[in-house]
């Protein structure tokens, strides 16, 4: 049998393929574009057209399939949006489901991962919920502009500390949690990177890569939120997401290190200095 991806073209996703197949697994990767599909993977992985909006989609993307990778769109913002297929998946025997969550949502009602978690169980799919921190790429993607073009860090994140991890690490950890699908049954897996970090010190690591001074500006809640929306044209139900994790942030939900990455993998997680120094090109004009 197979294991169906969701968000296969995404930072995480992308990785979850990729393991899986080093794995010998089979992997259908679904998207609302197939042919950004086949050009990622090739032949490697069968592509499936998916909308988690479209339920006409659903049994398509879960024919021969026992496993699932389940990822939150960004764009999605009610946990409800999610409810249909995970109830698909109930329908279709599913015999485990890795939801890519968030560290400290057990704790966290906010977040719309907090409900999904809840859902998927209370409907009674059997799951290994995989809890990391705040990605790396975070900072390579959506936060990279400012720090390329005005050399500033532009995030609310007042003085609190992150355990910043790799996608790839989750990637991996979470391809173990569906190759290993009896011995992580009905489990939750909070993974962080080795080292957490204020954005001051994220600021002076990314000055040593780059050779430039690069600052933390420690915006507040509103100045972020309608630089994001106006400035930036972000969806603002993805920013009022971020501003909702900033939050709980400053109240210290982002500063635990875990050992569970290794538990998982038997290997460290990547430090940040190094994943900048890989993408380095993120960080310069």
């Amino acid at each position: 049998m197979k294991v169906l991806v969701t968000g296969a073209s995404g930072n995480v996703g992308g990785y979850v393929v990729k393991e899986l197949l080093n794995m010998g697994e089979e992997v259908v990767a679904a998207g609302t574009n197939t042919q950004k599909l086949k050009e990622l993977f090739g032949e490697d992985v069968k592509p499936v057209h998916f909308d988690f909006t479209d339920k006409n989609t659903f049994s398509k993307a879960l024919e021969n399939v026992d496993r699932v990778f389940l990822m939150r769109p960004p764009h999605l913002g009610k946990p409800e949006d999610l409810y249909p297929f995970i109830d698909a998946m109930k329908d279709h025997h599913i015999k485990l489901v890795s939801f890519l969550s968030l560290m400290g949502v057990e704790n966290n009602t906010i977040p719309p991962h907090h409900k999904i978690e809840k859902y998927i169980e209370k409907v009674g799919i059997p799951y290994a919920h995989i809890r990391p921190g705040f990605f790396m790429q975070n900072l390579s993607g959506v936060h990279s502009l400012e720090i390329r073009e005005k050399n500033e860090i532009f995030i609310p994140a007042g003085k609190s500390k992150t355990s910043f991890i790799d996608a790839a690490d989750i990637g991996l950890a979470t391809a173990v949690l569906l190759h290993e699908t009896q011995k992580y049954k009905n489990t939750a897996h909070t993974i962080t990177g080795p080292e957490a970090l204020d954005y001051y010190q994220v600021a002076e690591i990314l000055s040593k890569i780059t050779g430039r001074k690069i600052t933390y500006a420690k915006p507040g809640f509103l100045k972020y939120r309608s630089y994001y929306i106006k400035k930036r044209g972000l969806d603002k139900g993805y920013v009022n997401v971020t501003v909702a994790l900033y939050f709980m942030t400053r109240m210290g939900t982002a500063k635990e290190v875990t050992n569970g990455f290794y538990q998982l993998t038997g290997r460290k997680p990547r430090t940040l200095e190094d994943f900048a120094k890989d993408n380095i090109e993120a960080f310069i004009k």
